[in-house]
């Protein structure tokens, strides 16, 4: 299981804010991973849809888990 930050975009000062994490039980990629845990965050942690488009995932944590892994050095030479 892997926790995944989620942040709140404060407009006056352009900067994204930590409120909390929504969990990924999810062991393999099934296409919306991404989306179902935007969708979770934003149903507990705003309380109006206004809100809602202020509410963001830490992608950078997803992609690591969805990227395969090296097989041999990529570098050329």
């Amino acid at each position: 299981m892997q926790e995944i930050t989620v942040y709140r975009w404060d407009d006056g000062r352009y900067t994204k804010i930590p409120i909390g994490v929504v969990s990924e039980k999810r062991k393999t990629e099934r296409g919306s991973n991404y989306i179902d845990l935007l969708r979770q965050a934003r149903r507990r942690f705003t309380e109006n849809s206004a809100g809602a488009v202020h509410i963001f995932i830490g992608l950078r944590h997803i992609r690591r888990g969805i990227l395969p892994e090296r097989t041999r050095d990529c570098t050329a030479g």
